[in-house]
């Protein structure tokens, strides 16, 4: 087996929400608000992701050590008959503006503050085919793809894992955990990972800032990026150069000799997931109920297919590796 990075050692590391919410939609903070409350409490960058709404503040909001990435959350949405605002499911995907060479190849781009209209649907729907057309969409407008909180949204799994075109999908949003433990894909990630679908993951806010509950500052991402610029971050983010976290920090990892292996901050234990047959992979536990664990190793078994990584702390916060791929 050759060795793999887990990172490409940039150096560089920039926290950031890529799920949040504004005035411009169902969000409590205006812009200017939610740029401000996320550069005071140590990130770099934000999507303010608003329903069914494009919004573009490189030009106002953006500054040396702080950006904004242009995007909008896309919505099917299915209820469960007409006259009712009851919902049954919905497709919830982000469009993050691309790399300079997707825009260069786009159909069309979207313009600040351009509306789309969510198709809506009653009583049934092809969720599948639905879900394959948005993604086609967002992508022939230049955009990078996720599809969020599946669990939260009802979905079945045939109706979404199959979409081809998406880049990761958001196994933690902090708001759906608060609101009702609707917050946690991993299963469905991992469901994708052994049929072969090559798909990374993020954690985010999903925040809203209501009152209701505290949906800030849960779930995060960190690149490793030369430097804080739409094209490097983005770039990254797609590559996988990163990792998302609920709370630890994730240091380094890969495999070295057929030796996986991961430096963290204080954890209680770790958890190397692997596919494709039962019993691969492992779980290192340090003392029970206490963070004294801050690295791990596991001799892979040769016959994996791929392999992730989960640092979870004594309070359940955990940080997630996107997957590696074996030869």
């Amino acid at each position: 087996m050759k060795n793999y990075s887990g990172f490409k050692n940039y150096k560089n590391w920039y926290k950031g929400n890529l799920h949040s919410h504004t005035t411009v939609s169902d969000g409590m903070l205006t812009p200017e608000e939610a740029v401000k409350y996320y550069k005071e409490n140590g990130y770099h960058f934000i999507c303010l992701s608003e329903h069914e709404t494009y919004t573009d503040y490189r030009n106002t909001l953006d500054s040396e050590d702080f950006i904004t990435i242009p995007s909008v959350e896309r919505s099917i949405i299915l209820y469960e008959k007409e006259n009712t605002s009851n919902r049954y499911k919905v497709h919830h995907m982000h469009g993050i503006l691309g790399t300079k060479k997707m825009q260069e190849n786009a159909e069309r781009l979207y313009k600040h503050m351009e509306h789309i209209t969510p198709k809506k649907f009653y009583g049934t729907w092809e969720g599948k085919k639905l879900a394959q057309e948005l993604s086609d969409e967002l992508n022939k407008n230049g955009c990078v793809v996720t599809y969020n909180h599946p669990i939260w949204s009802r979905v079945n799994e045939e109706e979404f894992i199959y979409t081809e075109g998406v880049t990761a999908l958001e196994i933690f949003n902090f708001n759906t955990v608060q609101e009702s433990n609707t917050g946690y894909d991993v299963t469905y990630w991992d469901r994708m990972l052994r049929m072969g679908k090559k798909i990374n993951a993020f954690a985010s806010d999903d925040n809203h800032n209501e009152g209701l509950f505290e949906d800030s500052f849960g779930g995060w991402i960190c690149v490793q990026s030369p430097d804080l610029t739409h094209e490097n971050i983005i770039q990254n983010f797609i590559d996988g150069n990163y990792y998302s976290s609920s709370g630890p920090t994730i240091y380094d990892w890969g495999v070295r000799d057929g030796v996986a292996f991961i430096k963290t901050s204080n954890v209680e234990h770790i958890n190397f997931v692997c596919g494709n047959i039962i019993n691969d992979g492992t779980t290192v536990i340090g003392k029970k109920y206490e963070d004294n664990l801050n690295f791990a190793e596991f001799k892979l078994k040769g016959h994996e297919t791929y392999l992730r990584i989960e640092a979870v702390d004594k309070y359940g916060r955990t940080a997630w590796t996107n997957p590696i791929y074996f030869e």
